[in-house]
């Protein structure tokens, strides 16, 4: 059996996700975060093999982010075990950036961008893991969250 993940990342899929179940769906994802609205460039993804809470939310989640204007991304996880964390981009960073979910600003610590290529292999990574944390970045705690 494959692995699935649900994504949001724009309004209407609030109350019909999209599915993502192979590397091409990871691959159009990622194509409509860079083609999409600017204020529609961050997504929310669940992995459907992670048990839920007994409030019925899921116990995890992967933000996605893409900057179609400079070709960079980032990502958050959050869950239980690990806390919140966001990627660790290079020495140089932009610092505060802001990506958007259906309108909804999100900020992500300095540091935090890294290259497109990166973020579409860390989600690739999340689905056929079952939703564990990306291991092929690297991570930081935030100081802010």
């Amino acid at each position: 059996m494959e692995n699935r993940v649900e994504a949001v990342y724009r309004q209407e899929h609030a109350e019909k996700p999209v599915i993502l179940s192979s590397g091409e769906d990871v691959d159009e994802l990622i194509d409509a975060l860079l083609t999409g609205p600017a204020y529609h460039n961050l997504a929310q993804l669940h992995s459907l093999e992670r048990p839920v809470l007994p409030s019925g939310y899921p116990d995890h989640e992967l933000l996605v982010g893409i900057d179609a204007s400079l070709k960079v991304g980032v990502l958050a996880f959050m869950d239980a075990e690990v806390g919140n964390v966001v990627t660790l981009g290079p020495s140089e960073g932009r610092g505060e950036v802001s990506y958007f979910i259906t309108g909804q600003v999100t900020e992500f610590p300095d540091r935090s961008e890294i290259p497109i290529e990166l973020v579409c292999r860390a989600v690739k990574e999340f689905l056929v893991s079952g939703g564990q944390r990306p291991a092929c970045v690297q991570w930081q705690v935030p100081e802010i969250w």
